[in-house]
């Protein structure tokens, strides 16, 4: 019996050998939605200019209601993320971590989420209050950018 109970341990072992030396294969889902850019305030500015494209900027907080829903329903379709990574750069901020204090007192903010289209001046060209459905933002943004 004894005999019996180390060959097993030692069995196990030598499978467990194997399965942490096997590489786990993970296919990562197409990306869709709205690709945001981690970049320093300054950093997205000059990127704005260089692109000649207008940055379109969620302020949120991690307390939100509205700012979970719309990255959690709204920024991961495709329909949206197709339009605004094609024509926007796109920036995320908690408005209570890192940048986000020194970003409250440069922008308008009266409430969350803020939603922000800013020209590579840092100049506001028009900005939203509130949650918008994938429709709604996407028709809001082509309104902004006609007018860019």
């Amino acid at each position: 019996m004894q005999r019996f109970i180390s060959a097993l341990a030692i069995a196990l072992l030598m499978l467990s050998g194997i399965a942490a030396t096997t590489p786990k294969v993970t296919t990562a889902p197409a990306a869709s939605g709205i690709q945001f850019v981690e970049l320093p305030w300054a950093k997205a500015l000059e990127k704005a200019k260089k692109e000649k494209k207008l940055i379109f900027f969620d302020a949120y907080t991690s307390w939100c209601g509205p700012c979970k829903m719309l990255q959690k329903n709204v920024f991961t379709r495709s329909d949206v993320g197709e339009y605004f990574n094609a024509n926007f750069i796109n920036i995320k901020k908690d408005m209570e971590e890192g940048e986000g204090p020194r970003l409250a007192t440069m922008y308008p903010i009266e409430g969350y989420p803020s939603l922000f289209f800013i020209n590579g001046n840092g100049k506001v060209v028009t900005m939203h209050l509130g949650a918008m459905d994938g429709p709604e933002l996407i028709k809001f943004a082509k309104m902004v950018a006609s007018k860019k």
